[in-house]
């Protein structure tokens, strides 16, 4: 099996389209939509390239691709296509998430794997490509992808991320580096694994950040970080790719007097508290980022949970939750909710929204994800869901929201000439939404059927199967 597994991890992402025959049994149960020539008819496209939706549009699916898109009406339909009328429905590419974890935290302390329920959760949400970003169990994630890729599973396409690097003292599964040589030989052992990207942690120094990067530079793997100990700005001094969380990582580059090497108490309040978005700080930050190229992602749905007074208490989400997580996640809300003058507020919530929307409106490479850690309340899928109804509250358009959560991750990725947007050649990842997604941003939970390689899963099966599993497996 371990033979198996990483040969299997060893091809590329989207070597070739996943099609029904190539499916096992248990996978096949939650295919609404088998066939290998489809037309999807009348339906509303946002595109993920950022323009304008395109009505009563219809998308011809073959083998696996997008074969034609445009006016209903002018596109050819083959004979003995499966057409299928959407009319009221809107079509987006499949989302791309960017922060997307094969584990779960939860309120209480506590943890668990979730290779069984994340994939099916993310896929029926719409989820067809994730990246880990960061791992506490990699070969579970390694694994995870194989049965996937083989098509034993039912799950989004999988990026695997290596597990987190930190500085001296580490935490629980992280690797704590000491020196340049650890670094090294530490990304050196993980790239042989496969791993295509690295996530450096909060504590993480300088010198070992540096030597993380170079190494791993040097053998195709990039790098990013949620980071504190290391700014944004010295961050993107030292080559990395990427940056997560926006403000919420702590951005400490907002933080006059801060000690090299060190990450600050209480950073996150006192960032969120008295940065400005649009200032001097965070425009000279954009500026750096955007001419060395390195990209971020929002992770606005995990941190809304430690918001008081916000809408957290999403029903599918408490469905899916086993018991005893449910309970004590409304546990935690209740305390956020009731604790006067409780440390994290919406008006700090707000300045993180602005700060991704200041980003983007720079010029700025946004990609989006859920994160599904904190205290339990962002669930896989759902949480990615939430992400595009925080960034329209943010002021993002539609469109622009959509390309936040599909084309951008596909290009920061490197598969945007595969996948990312409906466009004529590319993969058929889809999400086939009820309603229409301009007009009620709370479409964006309507999924009907998950188009991966052409293949429609059935997005109410495959949410079935989980309904309070979350937590166990």
């Amino acid at each position: 099996m371990r033979a198996l597994t990483l040969s299997l991890l060893l091809l590329p992402t989207t070597l070739s389209a996943q099609a029904f025959s190539s499916l096992s049994e248990n996978v096949r149960e939650f295919v609404a939509v088998p066939e290998s020539v489809v037309a999807l008819a009348h339906v509303r496209v946002i595109d993920g390239t950022g323009a304008a939706a395109l009505m009563d549009q219809t998308i011809v699916i073959q083998g696996g691709r997008i074969a034609a898109v445009g006016p209903a009406g002018s596109v050819p339909v083959p004979a003995g296509a499966r057409v299928m009328d959407l009319t009221g429905h809107t079509v987006i590419p499949g989302m791309v998430g960017m922060h997307d974890h094969l584990f779960y935290t939860a309120a209480g302390g506590r943890a668990a794997d979730l290779s069984q329920s994340g994939p099916r959760l993310y896929l029926a949400s719409g989820v067809t490509t994730i990246r880990t970003t960061g791992t506490r169990a990699p070969y579970t994630d390694i694994n995870t992808k194989a049965y996937i890729d083989a098509g034993q599973r039912a799950g989004p396409r999988i990026h695997i991320t290596a597990p987190y690097i930190t500085g001296a003292g580490g935490q629980g599964s992280m690797a704590a580096l000491t020196t340049p040589e650890e670094a090294r030989t530490f990304v050196a052992y993980w790239a042989s694994e496969g791993a295509e990207w690295l996530k450096a942690y909060t504590n993480i120094h300088r010198a070992e950040l540096r030597a993380a990067i170079e190494e791993a530079h040097r053998l195709g793997v990039k790098v990013t970080g949620h980071l504190c100990s290391v700014s944004f700005s010295e961050a993107v001094d030292l080559g990395i790719d990427n940056l997560e969380h926006g403000l919420g990582a702590p951005a400490t580059d907002f933080l006059a007097n801060k000690e090299p090497d060190q990450c600050p108490p209480n950073a996150m309040i006192r960032v969120a508290s008295t940065a400005d978005p649009t200032g001097p700080t965070a425009q000279q930050l954009f500026r750096k980022m955007i001419e060395h190229d390195v990209s971020m992602t929002s992770t606005l749905a995990v941190i809304e949970p430690f918001i008081p007074n916000r809408p957290t208490k999403d029903e599918r989400t408490l469905e899916a939750m086993a018991p005893e997580i449910r309970e004590a996640y409304l546990s935690a809300r209740m305390q956020i909710d009731t604790t006067p003058n409780f440390p994290f507020s919406d008006a700090m919530f707000q300045t993180m929204m602005a700060f991704d929307k200041a980003f983007f409106d720079a010029g700025g490479l946004l990609a989006s994800g859920v994160d599904p850690t904190g205290n339990g309340g962002a669930l896989p899928g759902y949480g990615d869901q939430r992400n595009y109804e925080l960034l329209i509250e943010a002021g993002f358009t539609p469109p622009q929201a959509v390309q936040v959560m599909t084309l951008n991750g596909a290009r920061i990725l490197g598969v945007a000439d595969r996948l990312g947007s409906v466009e004529q050649g590319k993969a058929a990842d889809l999400a086939v939404l009820r309603g229409d997604l301009t007009a009620d941003p709370s479409v964006i939970r309507n999924v009907t059927v998950v188009f991966k390689d052409g293949v429609g899963y059935d997005s109410a099966k495959l949410i079935e199967s989980v309904k309070g599993r979350v937590g166990i497996n």
